[in-house]
């Protein structure tokens, strides 16, 4: 059947060209739709369920919000796990699905539980789904910047509430944009106590009283001269004398008895959980753009940045980007494809090498791209994005791409260099393709079932590196259909003139010389080399078990994620000043190009943080713009008995690796009452997702007595801390 279909292609050699390009074209407007990502979204399908109740301790939400909705939401169907979290005045539920659960079914479940539960909770608590996204979806961030000085950090927290945020929450592709830091403007009531027992009232008396005076009452219609008119009564505060004006109550005589008789009517900030800090310069207000699960991240940036330049703020005052996914995302993507170009030119400089025949290298060069190409259609449908993982399995396929092209131009060069007499071009081409057509597709076929197995992986694993297994299946396919149709008509079209033989090619016969001795020597001696090869397997037997393992591959993400925990119990103030100082430090390395962080939450469902944790988003400059140092470097080649200060040392002049920058801000933000964990952000965020805490690898005690949980913690931690 091969055979068959490598003559037909021979034979309409156009018809395969025209269904080639129809195929290029389709590749490209697959390319265009397909969403573009740093790394693929490795996050489990969760349901996040937000309830605020503030003012009320973490052991009152725990026992009459947490717990009920935890014990009514596991039995959800297709609900794996179910974490609780309860802190001052908020509870949230983290429900994570089975694999492979549709988002929108899994919160339409979530909803249907809440339905059920909602009696068993306080009459005033109401939980709430947070935003379809999760941690990973943070996309974007920026920080409120007035040089002007004219607006304070209330006036800047409304500008974020009502200008910034109504407008990027309506970019396609957002779920949430979040707000952090800043001061959320309040009506508040400061009650006179003596003045208030003096009247006789009490709080019951003034809280209705000011829950009536805030409303608007609606009447009838009203006809006069042909015309209708609408009767209501107008009662919505607008200013702080419209409160101070509300009555409270009547007292003798008819003589009202106002607001402002018995309470002082003001302006001022509601209850902080968070704050925000830019650069170390202070308190600032930013926001969070949350991404919803599914949507292409470079094209939500592109468009929040437009949607920003567009907007009209107050004179002095700017947007400032702190965190954008984006430039991680193009350089990904520029990284792996400058190296399958690259991978390429080696192709075609190797056919030339060998073969001394631009128009045979034209036949390789043309099979690679069009196969990489291919490979996007599929991708497409099956909902994939364009990432590192993805594009790492067409660069590994590269190999095989080039394989199947090279071999039959090759087995067509030899044969046409023997052309003797007056032999038929066409037809020995056919028979050197005929020749080697059917090893060489099944062989590509066999490459092709190899990568099979890891489709098994589940959970994480098979999120990570399914995209890669699917571009490389792909391609080695789209490289074997390739094979047999398009290369047929390519070496009938380019392979025309005379061939040298392989004895006439001067670099087969240099290296024919090198290898026929070494050739000749390891067959007579073939049981001592076969022993010398059984013994170096041997010896690598010890080294690959010390070799470490990680799940993910290290991915330069050009920022970092500096997290410093302390003790419960700091108050946002404390909280707020030692973030200022960390940033300071921070700024302080000439690598560095920004740092905003927060102390506590931002005001998401997607942020469980307290006030004992502070993140902060480090923006790294280009690594070409690193200051460089004098760094005192150990002679490699002085003896381990050699100790310094006899080994032998000198300097070079380099900047630091993204490690030793890490090591070096951890060692710089020592603090007393502070730990820190410093990573890049993606990776601590997928983390977070997978243990529920902050790193890899977390201990968690359970027990009925706290002091006891307290006593084993710490216990752990002093051994742990020499692991």
């Amino acid at each position: 059947m091969i055979d068959h279909i490598i003559e037909w292609s021979a034979e309409h050699k156009w018809t395969v060209f025209g269904a080639t390009a129809l195929l290029i074209a389709w590749a490209g407007f697959a390319i265009r739709q397909m969403p573009l990502d740093a790394i693929p979204d490795l996050s489990d399908p969760q349901v996040i369920v937000f309830t605020d109740w503030m003012g009320r301790s973490p052991d009152l939400v725990e026992d009459q919000v947490t717990y009920p909705l935890v014990r009514a939401l596991q039995s959800t169907p297709q609900a794996r796990t179910v974490r609780g979290y309860s802190m001052f005045g908020m509870s949230f539920i983290y429900v994570i699905f089975a694999d492979d659960t549709d988002i929108y079914w899994a919160r339409t479940r979530v909803l249907e539980q809440l339905g059920r539960v909602q009696q068993l909770l306080p009459p005033e608590v109401t939980p709430i789904l947070g935003p379809d996204a999760s941690g990973v979806g943070w996309v974007f961030q920026y920080a409120l910047e007035d040089r002007s000085g004219r607006m304070d950090l209330a006036q800047l927290r409304e500008l974020q509430d009502f200008t910034l945020r109504p407008a990027l929450q309506a970019v396609s592709g957002v779920a949430e944009v979040a707000s952090v830091g800043g001061f959320e403007r309040q009506y508040q009531i400061v009650v006179d106590p003596n003045r208030l027992a003096a009247y006789g009232l009490s709080f019951a008396d003034l809280t209705r009283a000011v829950r009536n005076a805030n409303s608007e009452v609606g009447a009838r219609v009203l006809e006069m001269a042909g015309r209708e008119y609408i009767l209501r009564g107008r009662g919505y505060v607008d200013s702080l004398s419209d409160l101070e004006a509300s009555v409270v109550s009547v007292g003798a005589g008819g003589t009202p008895v106002r607001l402002r008789d018995v309470a002082r009517v003001q302006f001022g900030p509601n209850i902080r959980r968070g704050a925000a800090d830019l650069d170390g310069r202070g308190e600032a207000v930013g926001g969070i753009v949350v991404m919803r699960i599914g949507a292409n991240a470079l094209a939500v940036n592109e468009a929040i940045k437009a949607e920003i330049a567009g907007l009209t703020l107050p004179d002095g005052v700017r947007v400032v980007t702190t965190y954008d996914r984006s430039e991680l995302i193009l350089g990904s993507v520029e990284t792996l494809t400058s190296t399958l170009i690259q991978q390429g030119v080696i192709v075609a400089v190797i056919c030339l090498l060998f073969l001394f025949s631009l128009r045979s290298a034209f036949v390789a060069i043309v099979v690679i791209p069009v196969a990489v190409l291919m490979t996007f259609i599929p991708s497409y449908y099956l909902g994939m994005t364009i990432n590192i993982m993805s594009l790492a399995g067409i660069a590994i396929a590269v190999g095989e791409l080039e394989d199947a092209s090279t071999t039959f131009v090759e087995n067509g060069a030899r044969k046409l260099s023997m052309i003797t007499g007056g032999a038929e071009r066409r037809r020995v081409i056919l028979d050197a393709l005929k020749e080697v057509g059917r090893p060489t597709f099944f062989s590509l076929l066999l490459v092709t079932v190899s990568f099979l197995p890891l489709f098994s992986l589940t959970g994480q694993a098979g999120r990570l590196f399914r995209p890669l297994v699917l571009t490389h299946t792909f391609a080695t396919f789209a490289a074997a259909v390739l094979a047999v149709t398009l290369v047929p008509p390519l070496m009938m079209l380019v392979m025309r003139g005379k061939f040298r033989r392989e004895d006439a090619n001067p670099v087969s016969r240099v290296l024919s010389r090198l290898y026929r001795p070494v050739v000749s020597l390891a067959v007579r001696a073939r049981w001592f080399v076969l022993a010398a090869a059984a013994l170096l397997l041997a010896a690598t037997v010890p080294v690959a078990l010390g070799l470490g393992s990680e799940f993910m591959p290290p991915l330069n993400e050009g920022s970092l994620l500096v997290m410093p925990t302390t003790f419960p119990g700091i108050s946002i103030e404390e909280a707020r000043k030692a973030l200022t100082a960390q940033h300071r430090i921070i700024k302080s390395f000439g690598e560095v190009k920004s740092v905003h962080g927060k102390a506590g939450r931002a005001e998401t469902a997607t942020d469980p943080a307290q006030l004992d944790m502070n993140e902060s988003v480090v923006m790294l400059r280009p690594s070409a713009e690193w200051p460089t140092r004098f760094t005192p470097r150990w002679y490699s080649g002085a003896p381990d008995w050699l100790k310094p200060p006899l080994r032998w040392v000198w300097s070079e002049q380099r900047a630091r690796t993204l490690e030793e920058l890490s090591r070096d801000l951890d060692a710089a933000l020592q603090m007393p009452g502070y730990q820190m964990a410093i990573a890049p952000p993606i990776r601590t965020r997928i983390d977070m997702l997978t243990t529920g805490v902050r790193t890899p690898v977390g201990i968690k005690v359970f027990g009925e007595d706290l002091a006891e949980i307290e006593r084993i913690s710490v216990t752990l931690e002093g051994m742990l801390r020499d692991v």
